[in-house]
Parts: structure tokens; sequence; C-alpha cells
């Protein structure tokens, strides 16, 4: 069983956060994480994985354009990639920036793709997903391995029905 968990990064806020949601898919036994950015993934990686975590900056209150292309890129594999699990998160310049509508444009695309979408767990925020301003801290990273090892727990549960 495998995650993908691919970001668009420019200051490297969201990489960081991607690396620490992979973290917790693989604190999951059976369970790998594949990390990518955005225009390194094929579409053997999305077709090969039992789900996505998929991470942006935002950009004008969505996703990056780079993440975006993606989803584009590979709408011909829709029906391929339902029932897979899906989740979000984002990084932002600024505490109004926008995190909470970049994290629902990424979610409205796996919906689109037919996902089971997931957000972070309760004792993470309970929320739609992992998001922060600026350089992720301690508690945010945290967090994103809840959220990876939520969606990897998921995975296992969910094939083993």
């Amino acid at each position: 069983m495998q995650v993908l968990v691919i970001y668009h990064s420019r200051s490297g806020n969201t990489k960081r956060l991607a690396e620490a949601i992979a973290m917790g898919v693989q604190e999951v036994e059976g369970v790998a994480s594949l990390v990518r950015a955005a225009h390194d993934v094929t579409k053997d990686d999305f077709l090969s994985s039992d789900g996505i975590i998929a991470g942006s900056p935002v950009y004008f209150g969505t996703m990056a354009a780079e993440l975006k292309a993606v989803f584009d890129k590979f709408v011909g594999i829709r029906k391929q990639m339902g029932d897979k699990v899906g989740a979000a998160f984002a990084t932002s310049g600024d505490l109004t920036g926008g995190r909470e509508t970049t994290i629902m444009s990424i979610i409205q695309a796996f919906l689109i793709y037919g996902m089971i979408v997931v957000g972070d767990p309760l004792d993470a925020t309970g929320h739609y997903g992992v998001g922060c301003v600026g350089s992720p801290d301690d508690t945010t990273l945290a967090n994103g391995r809840k959220l990876g090892k939520r969606v990897a727990t998921l995975i296992k549960q969910l094939k083993r029905s």
C-alpha cells in the first residue's frame, strides 16, 4: 500500500510540511509514502497509490497552478481513482491568506476524481486539513504527521474490507 504526498513549494514551507506528513504515513506498518513535487508526479504515481495527500501554498485563495496542472493532466484516469483516500494541506504567508479556501480547492479536485476525502484527525485540529502561516512550527509538523498516519490507517482499514 502506498500514499502519494504531492506538493508545490516555492519557499520550502509546503515541502517541509509534506515531508512531515510522509513521516506520519510511514508510522503505519505496511504503508509506504511517495513524496513528489507537483512537476515530478507521473500517471503511474497516481494509479499505483491507494491515497493522495496534496498540498499547496495559497495563491490567490486557491491551489497553485502547478498543483492544479497535475489534476488537470490526469483527468483522463479519474474513473480509476474512485474510492482512493484523499487529504489536503496548505501554507500561507498571512493569517487570513486563504489556507481553508486552498484546502477546499484541493478537496474539490479529489471529489471530482471520486475519492474519499478526509480532514485532519480530531487530535490534530479536526478541520479540513493541516495548514500554517509561514514555516511550519513543531505543532504543525506534529499535526502533519497525524494527518499522514490517519490516511495510511484508513487505507489499511479499507483494504481489509
